[in-house]
């Protein structure tokens, strides 16, 4: 995995820098795993545009991928590692012994003809999956559960990995990819390593085509709306717009909107790093 910078043969790639795609084995996905993917455009059931600046795109195809891993003591063989439109991170398709074929979101160093198996009795390496009372303290996992059997929710996207920090009684203390240090339940599952594709954040677009090519339409500024349409619009010239807040008029810029009664802030340990 690592990224190409473009000859600046056309305005487009002049300061582009996009994935090398080294690590992709495969260009067609595995059929009986895909299905049809609709676009909203940011509209709901009765066609009422409830979200701004969504629109066009390519068409996608959406890869159905195991986040729950329950397939326990039974070994699988990485077929391929493919690339998927729908995250940042890269897939890997899994040969189970009894002929079941899924989707897992492929950790850093995953090679093809690797062999993976998730259960309590699997060894603490890259693709396997255990319960957190099973990995040793300060190792490095992913596609982390909050609550047992629900499927993997933390840790996802390309890059991403969380720090077992601890184990307490029935709680573990993981440290997130936020910087934020929270427990969890010691049965609930975890994957070795960190997830694939880490040169994602350093990749640029080099134009607005490819934004529009993403599903993203241009974003009109705040401050060059009018009063009509955004509490910071209007104004003479070039004013600033006043208190940073969106349309609704919730505050940013450091205004706090997490809910003081989640069921979650009594497991937090340690908030993230502003």
């Amino acid at each position: 995995m690592g990224l190409r910078k473009f000859k600046p043969v056309t305005p487009g790639t002049r300061f582009r820098v996009g994935a090398s795609f080294t690590e992709i084995t495969a260009t067609k996905p595995e059929k009986s795993l895909v299905v049809s993917s609709k676009k909203s455009g940011g509209r709901n059931n009765t066609g009422k545009m409830t979200m701004r600046y969504m629109g066009g795109g390519h068409k996608k195809s959406y890869r159905l991928i195991d986040f729950k891993r329950e397939k326990f003591d039974i070994p699988a063989t990485v077929a391929t590692v493919e690339y998927d439109p729908n995250r940042t991170a890269r897939i890997a398709l899994l040969h189970y012994a009894d002929g079941e074929k899924r989707y897992i979101i492929a950790p850093e160093g995953l090679q093809v003809g690797q062999k993976v198996v998730s259960g309590d009795t699997a060894a603490p390496e890259v693709g396997n999956t255990l319960k957190l009372s099973n990995i040793p303290l300060g190792s490095i996992v992913h596609n982390v559960e909050i609550r047992p059997g629900r499927g993997a929710q933390l840790a996802r996207s390309a890059g991403a990995y969380a720090q077992l920090a601890a184990r307490d009684g029935k709680y573990a203390t993981l440290k997130m990819p936020s910087g934020e240090v929270r427990s969890i339940l010691v049965t609930c599952l975890a994957t070795i390593g960190a997830v694939s594709n880490s040169d994602h954040a350093n990749e640029v677009l080099g134009k607005a085509g490819r934004n529009r090519w993403l599903g993203r339409r241009p974003r009109t500024r705040p401050v060059a709306m009018n009063p009509v349409d955004h509490p910071m619009g209007g104004g003479e010239g070039r004013s600033s717009g006043g208190q940073p807040r969106s349309r609704n008029g919730v505050y940013s810029k450091g205004f706090k909107t997490r809910s003081l009664k989640k069921y979650s802030n009594r497991f937090i340990i340690e908030k993230r790093k502003k």
